[in-house]
């Protein structure tokens, strides 16, 4: 293996340890957050302040604004289906859905990624191997879903909505993925929170949210753990993994990340944790081993 090969692997390691920590953690702040904040304009004023920070940072640092109505095409698509359908669906639901069983919800991401990951000309087919350790991963998500915080139908328009998420969420990395942008990923992250966070502040403010924001001690904090983990991190380690990894190892933070958010839920809010949900943890974090193993490569 060359240096180069060595670095590369170690950026993707990287990457992937942010995307599957601090995404975790982010449906509990997004939960702390909608305690006290209006969805919309929580939401909204994260985007804008990563975005504004992303974009500048990539600048100072001699990243180019796009060129081209292709680039800013994909940048506002992107941002449609990643900020304002997949999390504004999520930040909307959980006001009623737990943050555990959010991330348990939203980890149906892995499947879509797979799936439609493997259509069109340019599409990736799946391994057997890689198959099975999607099948594993989302039958270990079952697990951690199956005891008494399961669904319910209480509040299945808030549920049904996280799933949708997941499913905006996919269609949304697919067409990055397939669009194959020359914007460096940096600066398309920050473009796409800055797009999506107005969009989503012009909403709260013609819904009357403005009227609803109570300056809440816990939930400020939550905002502005998002602002510099969950978005300016974990969203830019996401959109550069998009140019680098196959869409079905991509998809494997949506089995990390409910381990973790299952773990903080009951660290913070004391939620139970059962053995049987250590026992899903685990056979999800073999799916994650199967899939993201690499192939083998081709014999001549």
């Amino acid at each position: 293996m060359t240096t180069r090969d060595r670095a590369w692997r170690w950026r993707v390691t990287t990457a992937f340890g942010i995307v599957y920590l601090v995404w975790g953690s982010t449906y509990l702040a997004i939960r702390v957050g909608v305690s006290a904040l209006p969805p919309a304009l929580f939401a909204g004023v994260r985007f804008v302040a990563a975005g504004l920070l992303l974009a500048a940072y990539a600048r100072i640092t001699g990243q180019a604004f796009p060129r081209g109505r292709a680039e800013w095409q994909t940048i506002v698509v992107a941002a449609l289906f990643l900020l304002v359908g997949a999390n504004g669906l999520v930040v909307w639901g959980e006001q009623w859905v737990p943050s555990n069983q959010a991330a348990l919800l939203a980890a149906s991401v892995a499947l879509w990624l797979a799936g439609l990951g493997t259509l069109g000309p340019r599409g990736e087919a799946l391994s057997a191997r890689q198959a099975g350790g999607l099948a594993l991963g989302f039958a270990g998500v079952s697990v951690l879903l199956w005891p008494h915080d399961g669904l319910v139908l209480e509040h299945f328009g808030a549920q049904l909505a996280v799933l949708l998420g997941g499913l905006s969420w996919a269609v949304g990395s697919i067409y990055v993925k397939r669009r194959q942008p020359v914007t460096p990923p940096l600066m398309s992250a920050g473009l796409q929170s800055l797009t999506a966070g107005l969009l989503l502040t012009a909403l709260g403010l013609l819904d009357g949210e403005n009227q609803r924001w109570v300056w809440q001690r816990d939930s400020i904090i939550a905002l502005l753990y998002l602002v510099a983990f969950g978005s300016c991190l974990g969203y830019a380690a996401y959109v550069w993994l998009l140019h680098e990894v196959s869409p079905s190892a991509l998809g494997t933070y949506a089995y990390v990340n409910p381990a973790v958010a299952v773990v903080l839920g009951n660290l913070v809010l004391g939620e139970t944790l059962s053995g049987l949900k250590w026992l899903g943890m685990v056979v999800i974090l073999l799916g994650v081993i199967l899939v993201s193993l690499p192939r083998r490569p081709a014999r001549s």
